[in-house]
């Protein structure tokens, strides 16, 4: 299938999205369901839609398919405007997917721009995963007990 994302509508990536039952990670990245997105966008991606990367497509709610279909153009829009402008019409030199610029991709043990917390890890193979688990989709959330108010001895403890 290999959508072309910005050229696709929101129904379009729904239906290559959810055509598989994998992780959004997996997801993403195979290149049989999206084209071009890969292992550095669709870490960006995922942390601009405020989405686990491993939660499974076909559990999805239409909602956050429809913030990860607006986050994954918004994401290829914004980088390929600032790819085309960094090469001045030219072919771009020294490509990489480790880009300063990046909110959470290659950012491991870092604080996130947005919120602060700290960049996580998955690996798996040669492959990395950078999330953050501060920003947890709305499923997750609801599933996680509610906090505890902590004890005098715990406060003291982060005091």
């Amino acid at each position: 299938m290999d959508l072309e994302v910005l050229g696709a509508g929101l129904d379009d990536f729904s239906a290559a999205l959810t055509s598989e039952n994998h992780t959004l990670k997996r997801a993403l990245t195979d290149p049989r369901l999206f084209s071009g997105i890969g292992n550095a966008y669709s870490d960006e991606i995922l942390h601009r839609a405020g989405l686990s990367p491993v939660i499974l497509t076909q559990r999805l709610g239409t909602d956050e398919i429809r913030r990860l279909f607006e986050a994954t153009t918004a994401t290829l829009e914004e980088w390929v405007a600032r790819l085309r402008a960094e090469a001045g019409g030219g072919f771009p030199e020294h490509v990489t997917a480790f880009r300063e610029e990046m909110a959470v991709h290659g950012k491991y043990g870092q604080p996130c721009p947005r919120c602060g917390g700290k960049v996580q890890r998955i690996r798996y193979a040669s492959n990395e995963t950078n999330y953050l688990r501060a920003l947890p989709d709305r499923r997750q959330a609801a599933r996680r007990p509610r906090a505890v108010a902590p004890s005098a001895r715990g406060l003291a403890a982060h005091a």
